[in-house]
C-alpha cells in the first residue's frame, strides 16, 4: 500500500504537470489589454498548425499582441526562470547547503557586473552577444575566486565560510558597479536599472532566441550530473569512496551553474531568490534524489517566474511592476520563514 507522504507527493508532481498549460494561458491572455480565451486558444492553433496568415486575418489584433508582444515574453520568462532554479538546484547540492544560490554566493553580482561594463564601455552597442559574453565571464570570475577563497578552508567549516565569501564578494562587487555608474552618461544609467531590478518588459525573440540552444544544453549537461550531486551529498570521502573524482565534479559543477546564471541574466536582469526558494520548495516535494530534484526545479522556477511577471502586469495596469521586485518580496519572505524555522527547530527544511 503506498504511504501517504509517498502519496500526497504524487499528487504534488501530478499539479504541478497540469498547472504549466493553465498558467502560460492566463500569462498570455491578462494583462493591460485583455484578450479572449478562446482567440487566444485559436491563434496558438493555427500557428501550430502553420497557417499563420489565417491567424492574422481573422485575429489581427490578437495575434499581434501574443506573437509579437506576450508570447516572446513567456518564452524569455521560462527560459530564465528555469535557468536559475536549475542552477540554484545545482549549487545547493553541490555545497550541501539549502542557502546556497548565485545570489547569495555573488555570482549574480559578478554576471551584472560584467553586463554593465559591457554597457559603459559601449561594447554592448558592438555585437549582441558581447553583453552577455561579459555576464558569463563575470560570473565565472566571481565563481572561481568564492571557490578559490572557500577551498582552503577546513572541510567542516567551508560551507560556512562558502556563504560568507559569497556574500562578501557580492557586496564589494556591488560596490564596483556604483562606482562605475558615476562615470555612466545618462541612457547608461537608464539601462542599468534593467540589470538591478530584473524585468521581462520588451523582450522580443531576439533577445531569447540566441540563448537558448546554451541553456538547453548547459541544462541537458547539469541533468547528467545528477548521480554525482546525489554522491556529493553523502561526503566528499564518501563520494570518493564511490569512485567520484569529487574535484573535477565540484568544479564541473559551478562552471555549468554559473554559465546557466549568466545566461538568465543577461536575459532578464539579476531575478533575486529564484536560484533560493524554488529548489528549496521542490525538495521538500519530490525529496532530494537530484535525478527528479533538477527537472522539477527548472520546471517550477520557469512557472513561477511566469506567475510572478503575470502578478506584475495585472496588479496595477496599465502600469507594471517588475518581475524581480515581485520575486524579492516574496523571496525576502521566505527567506525570514527560514531563518524563524532554523532558529525554533534546528533545521532548514
Amino acid at each position: 500500500m503506498q504511504s501517504i507522504p509517498a502519496a500526497i507527493k504524487k499528487s504534488s508532481t501530478l499539479w504541478l504537470g497540469l498547472l504549466a498549460p493553465a498558467v502560460l494561458l492566463l500569462y498570455l491572455a491578462l494583462g493591460s489589454v485583455q484578450l479572449p480565451v478562446s482567440e487566444t486558444i485559436n491563434v496558438l492553433k493555427l500557428h501550430l498548425l502553420n497557417q499563420s496568415d489565417t491567424a492574422q486575418a481573422l485575429y489581427p489584433k490578437t495575434n499581434a499582441i501574443l506573437m509579437h508582444i506576450r508570447l516572446p515574453r513567456a518564452f524569455a520568462a521560462i527560459l530564465a526562470g528555469s535557468a536559475l532554479a536549475l542552477a540554484g538546484a545545482a549549487m545547493q547540492g553541490l555545497f550541501r547547503n539549502p542557502l546556497a544560490s548565485p545570489n547569495v554566493l555573488g555570482i549574480s553580482a559578478g554576471s551584472s557586473l560584467g553586463a554593465v561594463i559591457a554597457i559603459t564601455s559601449g561594447f554592448s552597442m558592438l555585437h549582441p552577444l558581447l553583453l552577455p559574453g561579459f555576464s558569463v565571464i563575470g560570473a565565472l570570475s566571481t565563481a572561481a575566486l568564492v571557490y578559490m577563497l572557500s577551498i582552503r578552508t577546513a572541510s567542516t567549516q567551508q560551507l560556512l565560510f562558502i556563504i560568507l565569501t559569497g556574500l562578501a564578494i557580492s557586496s564589494l562587487l556591488s560596490g564596483a558597479t556604483s562606482a562605475l555608474l558615476l562615470l555612466a552618461a545618462q541612457y547608461e544609467v537608464s539601462q542599468y536599472v534593467f540589470w538591478t531590478m530584473g524585468g521581462l518588459e520588451g523582450r522580443m525573440w531576439q533577445h531569447s532566441l540566441w540563448p537558448a540552444p546554451f541553456i538547453l544544453i548547459i541544462s541537458v549537461l547539469l541533468f547528467r550530473q545528477s548521480q554525482a550531486l546525489n554522491l556529493l551529498s553523502l561526503g566528499e570521502e564518501n563520494a570518493h569512496g564511490m569512485g567520484l573524482n569529487v574535484q573535477r565534479a565540484r568544479k564541473l559543477i559551478l562552471i555549468l551553474s554559473s554559465v546557466l546564471t549568466a545566461l538568465a541574466i543577461s536575459i532578464a536582469g539579476p531575478i533575486g531568490f529564484i536560484g533560493l526558494m524554488v529548489p528549496h520548495l521542490v525538495r521538500l516535494i519530490v525529496g532530494p534524489n537530484h535525478k527528479t530534484l533538477l527537472p522539477t526545479s527548472a520546471y517550477v522556477g520557469a512557472m513561477f517566474v511566469l506567475v510572478a511577471d503575470l502578478i506584475g502586469r495585472t496588479v496595477m495596469p496599465p502600469y507594471e511592476i517588475k518581475v524581480g521586485i515581485i520575486t524579492a518580496i516574496v523571496g525576502g519572505a521566505y527567506f525570514i520563514y527560514l531563518i524563524i524555522r532554523y532558529q525554533k527547530y534546528g533545521r532548514l527544511a
